[in-house]
């Protein structure tokens, strides 16, 4: 009786929980690594990029890995927390193999990988690339999508890293549920051609999510990259702190350049917080916070919280002033906290719950009395208000944190304890990751 072995597509394992074998999650698979070999024969596949609780991201042999599903993935317990660094004899299916341009070895047709099948061979724990799901032609958004069909790996070719075409439509779709942050690391981990290529894959308003989760060098990178009409775009969709932030590591001449391509309103948020000290109220603030006039009721505010484009920090709280609505606003009367708003009935004025005991931050306030502020009154955000007594926006606890931290800290690891039931063999001296 024939062996049936098992083949899993890959596009099914992105984000996947890893187990180990209590049922502990070890973490979840971000890539797959694989060596391509000479000829036409299979790649064999050395191993996973899983992302731990402390989003280091670390490799896991497949020695290690006792059953791959479409739902989880189940390994012996023992890893190396060591955080992965690709090699140069090393692909990543994921951010190198979909979406990638290649020919048809019978017909010499050009084809775009949709899919990758992987299978595990008959009584050994390893694995390789036997399938290749592929579209014919380009299609695109104008155009009628191609026949789609799935051929053994020895029947398409171009698979070198030398080759190009690799588009990104597929890595997004692999990635779309990704919070920005985390496609922010999985950008950081991509080859500077590849990150070019999905950030121009991305829509303004992802992009601009994106930048600002990356680290400074990355976002200039990127924005460097991007036609200046993009990236005033790109510009114009960021929180304008980050924004100003961005712009503030260009030089002065791309600066102004980009500025003067922005919407003229966009533009003028954005040179006003230049004009303050990086480490200030005034330097940290976002200048679009929650403004309501004191006729707005409870019902109007609760609407205005629900804006899923707010971050929760600036969903937290609304501010009363007077008009005009938009920063600098008229008199700045006081604050209503999210909590209040659900104790009082929707036609409740907010004049009438406004809480004007609260003081307002000076804009050149230094950043250690920020953080000694959100501590003391336990908040998430702060009004910043001007010797007029105008609102120019407000201090978010995640803007305050991104000072604190040091610059690398996207890079530094958190020290937390692997899961309960795993082993850093990096303690007992093993220093084999199964490559």
């Amino acid at each position: 009786m024939a062996v049936v072995t098992p083949r899993v597509f890959v596009s099914h394992l992105s984000g996947i929980a890893v187990f180990d074998p209590n049922g502990d999650q070890v973490g979840r698979l971000r890539d797959l690594v694989a060596l391509l070999r000479v000829g036409a024969q299979p790649p064999r596949l050395l191993g996973l990029v899983v992302e731990v609780i402390s989003r280091r991201r670390i490799f896991l042999p497949m020695t290690r890995v006792t059953g791959v599903e479409s739902g989880q993935v189940i390994t012996t317990g023992v890893v190396n927390m060591r955080r992965f660094e690709q090699r140069a004899s090393e692909t990543l299916v994921f951010g190198e193999l979909l979406d990638r341009r290649v020919r048809l070895v019978d017909t010499g047709e050009d084809v775009t990988v949709l899919d990758i099948g992987i299978t595990q061979l008959p009584a050994r724990r390893d694995w390789e690339i036997d399938k290749v799901f592929v579209r014919r032609g380009k299609g695109g958004p104008l155009r009628r999508k191609g026949e789609t069909l799935t051929v053994e790996w020895s029947a398409v070719t171009g698979f070198s890293r030398e080759e190009h075409g690799q588009g990104a439509e597929n890595l997004l779709a692999t990635f779309e549920q990704l919070r920005p942050a985390d496609l922010a690391g999985v950008l950081h981990h991509l080859s500077p051609k590849r990150r070019a290529e999905v950030a121009a894959a991305l829509d303004d308003d992802r992009l601009a999510d994106v930048l600002e989760e990356l680290p400074e060098d990355d976002q200039v990178e990127i924005i460097g990259k991007l036609k200046d009409e993009r990236a005033a775009d790109v510009l114009e969709a960021m929180d304008p702190d980050d924004a100003a932030d961005l712009l503030s590591e260009l030089p002065e001449e791309e600066k102004e350049r980009l500025l003067t391509l922005m919407r003229p309103e966009e533009a003028a948020d954005v040179r006003r917080l230049m004009a303050y000290e990086e480490r200030t109220a005034g330097g940290l603030m976002t200048t679009e916070p929650i403004v309501l006039r004191p006729d707005a009721t409870v019902a109007d505010a609760l609407a205005r919280v629900r804006d899923p484009d707010l971050s929760p920090a600036l969903a937290a709280q609304v501010y009363v002033c007077r008009p005009p609505d938009e920063t600098p606003t008229g008199k700045y009367l006081g604050l209503v906290h999210f909590q209040r708003l659900l104790r009082d009935p929707p036609f409740t004025l907010v004049s009438s719950i406004v809480d004007t005991d609260l003081p307002a931050l000076p804009p050149d306030t230094p950043l250690p009395e920020v953080t000694s502020y959100l501590a003391a009154y336990n908040m998430v955000a702060a009004p910043v208000v001007d010797e007029s007594g105008a609102l120019l926006g407000a201090v978010t606890v995640d803007d305050v944190l991104d000072h604190l931290l040091p610059e690398d800290w996207r890079e530094t690891e958190l020290h937390r304890a692997p899961p309960a039931g795993l082993t850093d063999v990096r303690a007992h001296g093993e220093a084999d990751d199964g490559r």
